[in-house]
């Protein structure tokens, strides 16, 4: 099809936009498309039937001719509602095939009303489609049979309108040649004044052989009026009637004139401007045809005639100044659609909530070009296809980025069943630590991968899920008691604490000795949870730092006496037994120092921008100070060694 009945629809969520208009719109397009003439219309001269004079004519001025439409337009409540397209296919076959001539109001009528339905009809199954869970970027348009039909009928139509104009056309030629040959008897007739009266008969008859002539070219219609006009004035003016019969024939078209005076007169109060414009023409064409008036009643009647057509014609021409200025607004109110369909398009779009809410206000400015009417004519086709190349590229663009989602969905749905693969190799391992640890990471894994369509997203979510809480229900049942175990020892190890800051705030005698009890018993005590152990941790060495610092005694220094003391009962056992220990300190030293090397290194690694990185380093520099604190025990327990040997020999 090649007309803007044509939808929009370039996307899964398209809906048409299609360009329509009042039968008074249309009527107004016919009436600003004819073709304009200027001619000379007298008071008392009959005009050719083909020639309407508008409303606007002046008596003593040339005023332009507005040519009739060939077929007008029915009124727009006498236009039957079609409810089917088979119903409008019976009518065009109807008009195909019968005898009627084909009418263009009819036919773009019966057109527009066709491509109506078949878009809806279109826009339902695409619904229904997407309803039923279809894949829109997968909707493909069938072809309609019914639309095939109608336009072999359309064709068969356009063949008969174009055979009828030139049927009319060759009638019009025929008719010039009559209407001729009929000025060349008037002529003979004006010119042979001794024959007038007796030629009177034949000069009536003439006349109305002259009114039964229809249409003949355009071009030749103003010059074919001047010459009729000439010859009937000259007759008139040689003729020589009897004064009854004369006075007669004057009174006869008085009556005429004045009733077409009313009529006119009444078309003041047609509230349908274009149908009492049209109407106006046909009493303009009876005014032409109807004979002269007595001289003294003419300028009267043509004036009265005149006036009434003067106001049916400025109320004609109001309403195409409105009608103009309607179709600059729409004009406006269209550019401006276009402008912010153009703006969406240009919109960045982050994830499919953003395309959608984009499609729905591009849908909602189709919707709202429906509701204005038509453009400026040079301007209408134009404006349409701008909207359309806006609406076009949006789509386009969202068909593209549907398109590489549901590859990206693929993808990530491949990720994610390798995921539930290892889950589920995983689920009936009874390594509690590290099995935890491995599927902690697999958990964290699945949340890096992208999203997938939310059905099999959510089926994929519920059987990794299923893998993982197979295995941590096992671990909990197995390690219920331990948990149980370690609330007793962190209550256990909360009491201690309490003791010891007890202690810091009495300072008593004996506090060494009570504050290493304590000590031993909070040592003695197992583990507690996991969450608990870094936050208990950093409460018991708070209070142990203030006690060793009140008194003045370090951790360190405290194991290295309690090795000294030790060390001559090892002595006691002999030279063996102490070299066997410095043996195993030179062990424990090297080992300490590659230990403290490591954790220095890797702090070289570690970056600190986060809350947690700092933490991390926080708790690593605590290792290594602890870890070179242990080493500097281990020396000196070595040099202790040594000078029980008397062998003064330091590690460095």
């Amino acid at each position: 099809m090649d007309s803007q009945d044509k939808d929009l629809m370039t996307g899964a969520t398209t809906s048409p936009v299609e360009e329509t208009g009042t039968q008074e719109e249309v009527k107004a397009e016919e009436t600003l498309q004819v073709t304009e003439q200027v001619i000379e219309t007298p008071a008392e001269v009959e005009a050719p039937a083909e020639v309407e004079v508008p409303a606007e004519e002046a008596l003593e001025e040339e005023a332009p001719v507005e040519e009739a439409p060939a077929e007008e337009a029915p009124a727009e409540e006498e236009r039957k509602v079609y409810q089917t397209k088979q119903e409008v296919l019976e009518r065009v076959k109807e008009i195909a095939h019968g005898e009627e001539a084909p009418k263009k109001e009819e036919v773009e009528y019966l057109k527009t009303a066709f491509y109506k339905l078949h878009i809806a009809e279109r826009e339902a199954k695409l619904h229904n489609y997407i309803e039923a869970g279809g894949d829109p970027e997968a909707y493909q348009v069938t072809p309609d049979e019914d639309e095939e039909v109608f336009k072999a009928e359309m064709g068969i139509i356009k063949e008969r309108r174009q055979q009828q104009f030139r049927e009319q056309e060759a009638e019009k030629e025929e008719n010039l040649k009559k209407k001729l040959d009929i000025i060349e008897r008037l002529k003979a007739m004006a010119t042979t004044p001794e024959e007038a009266n007796k030629a009177f008969q034949d000069f009536k008859a003439l006349q109305n052989e002259w009114k039964e002539i229809k249409s003949v070219p355009a071009e030749k219609a103003n010059e074919l009026w001047r010459n009729y006009q000439l010859y009937v004035e000259q007759f008139y003016d040689l003729l020589k009637l009897n004064s009854e019969a004369r006075e007669y024939d004057f009174k006869k078209n008085l009556e005429i004139k004045s009733r077409l005076c009313e009529a006119a007169e009444k078309l003041a109060d047609e509230p349908d401007v274009i149908s009492a414009f049209h109407q106006l023409q046909k009493l303009h064409q009876e005014y032409r045809e109807t004979g002269p008036v007595a001289k003294e009643l003419r300028e009267e009647i043509w004036q009265r005639f005149k006036a009434a057509s003067t106001v049916i014609n400025k109320r004609h021409q109001q309403h195409f100044e409105t009608l103009r200025a309607r179709e600059e607004d729409n004009l406006a109110k269209k550019t401006a659609l276009c402008e912010k369909a153009e703006a969406l398009c240009a919109e960045e779009r982050k994830g499919s909530a953003d395309w959608e809410r984009h499609t729905q206000e591009i849908i909602a400015l189709q919707q709202e070009w429906k509701t204005i009417g038509f453009a400026p004519q040079k301007m209408n086709v134009k404006i349409f296809e701008r909207f359309r190349a806006a609406c076009d590229s949006f789509f386009a663009s969202k068909a593209e980025h549907f398109k590489n989602l549901k590859d990206a969905f693929k993808e990530n749905a491949e990720k994610k069943r390798a995921l539930i693969e290892k889950a589920k190799a995983l689920q009936d391992s009874t390594e509690w630590r590290s099995t935890s640890d491995k599927l902690i990471a697999l958990q964290k894994e699945w949340k890096t991968i992208g999203m997938v369509p939310k059905k099999l997203g959510d089926q994929l979510w519920e059987e990794f899920l299923g893998a993982c809480n197979k295995f941590f229900e096992a671990r909990n049942e197995q390690t219920a008691g331990q948990r149980n175990e370690e609330r007793e020892n962190l209550e256990k190890k909360r009491d201690i604490i309490g003791q010891l800051k007890q202690l810091a705030e009495e300072a008593g005698e004996g506090l060494q000795e009570k504050v290493q009890q304590l000590v031993a018993e909070y040592n003695q005590v197992g583990h507690v949870p996991f969450r608990e152990k870094d936050k208990l941790y950093e409460e018991y060495h708070a209070v142990l730092d203030k006690l060793y610092k009140e008194l003045n005694v370090s951790v360190a220094r405290r194991r290295l006496n309690n090795f000294k003391q030790n060390l001559k009962q090892v002595a006691e056992r002999g030279e063996q037994a102490l070299d066997n220990e410095r043996t195993r300190l030179m062990r424990q030293y090297d080992q300490l120092k590659q230990e403290v090397q490591t954790y220095e290194n890797n702090l070289g690694f570690l970056n600190a921008s986060s809350k947690k990185g700092n933490s991390l380093i926080d708790e690593m520099n605590r290792k290594v100070q602890k870890l070179k604190d242990d080493l500097q025990l281990v020396k000196d327990k070595i040099k202790a060694i040594d000078q029980q040997n008397n062998e003064p020999k330091t590690e460095e």
